[in-house]
């Protein structure tokens, strides 16, 4: 979670994940491409996987539909579910044996748990940690071996520095770094997906130049798509 913590009530403890509203009507100026065309997950999945990631995706919906209702109708919450459906097609499109994934605000871990199930060797770090708590116990409850650490995904010695000189991190809130509780740092991750709000796109890329691995991937949802950079430039879909 990126935003101020909110007093966690009950129900949170049940919920199994939500993601943030996209609101992003301002586009990052580096070139993207847009994953539209990636294989439809049934087509390339084994059956009984695919049917056990449709099962935890309509899990995770459900639980947003009750976290909205309890927690974000009554007061501000940058929680919003993700578009499911879309990151497991750019899951598929970009997975290779060995990888290691990242979940920037992994929630309650649906996500994580997903790219587990997908074969990656996953991760989410969380800043709330009663929402890390749910997220693995839904990952015991999957079989996953996901794995989650409450804190920040922002290094310990970073810091925005934009041109215009406009820090400000929008929801992104502030704590201690997790990547020590990870055992990797940035540079160690093959894939890093992040949900980020309007505004926040400039950052999220800034920091995978300054900490992540050159030849990583960064997948964003940006609206109702999911956009895959690397290095800052443009990938083309079959390489995605």
């Amino acid at each position: 979670m990126r935003g101020r913590l909110r007093p966690c009530i009950t129900s949170v403890l049940r919920l199994m994940n939500a993601r943030r509203d996209p609101r992003a009507d301002e586009i990052p100026t580096t070139l993207t491409i847009i994953v539209t065309n990636a294989a439809s997950a049934d087509s390339v999945l084994d059956p009984a996987l695919h049917a056990r990631i449709l099962e935890l995706v309509e899990e995770g919906r459900d639980i947003f539909e009750r976290f909205d209702l309890e927690v974000r109708q009554k007061g501000f919450h940058p929680f919003v579910a993700a578009d499911y459906d879309r990151i497991l097609r750019a899951l598929i499109s970009v997975r290779a044996p060995g990888q290691r994934f990242l979940e920037w605000g992994s929630a309650t871990g649906v996500i994580t748990i997903m790219a587990d199930m997908l074969g990656f060797e996953a991760y989410g770090i969380e800043l709330d940690p009663q929402l890390v708590d749910t997220a693995r116990a839904l990952a015991a409850r999957y079989g996953s071996g996901a794995r989650f650490a409450a804190g920040s995904f922002l290094p310990g010695g970073y810091r925005y520095r934009p041109r215009d000189g406009d820090a400000r991190l929008g929801t992104i809130g502030k704590g201690d770094s997790a990547y020590p509780q990870l055992g990797h740092p940035l540079d160690d991750f093959d894939v890093v997906f992040g949900y980020p709000w309007g505004g926040e796109e400039p950052m999220m890329l800034d920091l995978m130049r300054a900490y992540g691995s050159p030849d990583a991937r960064l997948l964003m949802q940006i609206g109702s798509d999911v956009h895959v950079y690397r290095g800052g430039r443009l990938l083309t879909s079959k390489a995605a």
